[in-house]
Formats: structure tokens, sequence, C-alpha cells
């Protein structure tokens, strides 16, 4: 029984060897269920290229392994939860596999040009993902400044009909 890796869709990290046979798969509904979203939002995660499903049935329904539930989890919580746009997020994707494919050439040259170039562009892309993560969370204070000021005109205005009221 051979041991595979795969790359974590998230981290670009290696997950622990898993053994080949057949590792839990999930249809589109167990996905969603899953997660905690619709499986038109998987569809559509997967026609603008967000997501790839691990593989299809003889049937052709669409099946789920835990790295693309894990994915899926990363997505939603971008999307809902930090209001990251679809292309935001296809970016940071784009960019954590760039990052693991790189780490896997790196480990396999010795060749300084070819590891200094590697380097690079990983740099590269991580002033990117810090760039794109500051614009966010700038966007945030910003609208955390507005709301904390229209706090203190409500409170303004509450403290003045209650003086009224007195």
């Amino acid at each position: 029984m051979a041991a595979t890796t795969k790359p974590s869709p998230v981290s670009g990290a290696l997950d622990a060897p898993q053994a080949s046979p057949s590792p839990r798969l999930l249809r589109i509904q167990e996905a969603a269920a899953e997660v905690g979203t619709t499986t038109r939002a998987i569809r559509y995660y997967e026609e603008v290229g967000l997501l790839r499903p691990a593989a299809r049935s003889q049937g052709s329904y669409r099946l789920y392994d835990a790295a693309d539930v894990e994915r899926l989890r990363f997505i939603r919580g971008l999307r809902d939860d930090a209001g990251f746009s679809l292309a935001e997020i296809g970016r940071l994707l784009e960019d954590e596999e760039a990052r693991a494919r790189a780490r896997e050439r790196f480990r396999a040259t010795a060749d300084p040009a070819e590891r200094r170039a590697l380097a690079r562009d990983t740099l590269e892309r991580t002033e990117r993902r810090i760039a794109t993560l500051r614009e966010k969370a700038g966007r945030l204070e910003a609208m955390i400044a507005e709301a904390e000021d229209r706090r203190a005109h409500l409170l303004e205005h509450l403290a003045e009909l209650e003086a009224v009221d007195r």
C-alpha cells in the first residue's frame, strides 16, 4: 500500500502521508452540508476556477475530498467573514498554489540561480498578499471609524433627548 502526500489547498503545506486506496469522498450535497454552503455556490466556485472536485463518480457526480472541503471552508471564510471578493480569493489561492509549487521546485534543485529566482517570485507574491491584506484592513478600519462616529452622534442625540425628558 503506497502512501501519497497532497499539497494543502490553503497553506501549501504537505499533509501527513495518507494511504492511497480511497479517502472518503463526498458528493456535492454532502460537501455543501459539511461547510454550510449551497451546492449552487460550490458549482459557481468551480465555474470561476476557485475549486476543482477531487474526482467524478461513474455517474459523473462531483466528489470532494477533505482538502476540497478545507478549501471550501477557506473560501467561505474569506468571502463571508472577511468580505473578500471572489477575485481577491482567487488571487490568494493562486499565490498559495504557486508558493507550494515553488517550494517543491526549490527542494528539487541545487542550482543557486533557480533557487534565487524561486525565492524572488515567492517574495513578490508574499508582498502582494501583504498589500491585499493591508488594503482590506484599511477598508475595515475606515468602516469601523465611520460606525464609531455614527455611534457618537447617536449618543449625543440620546443624551439631548434624555435631558429634555428630565
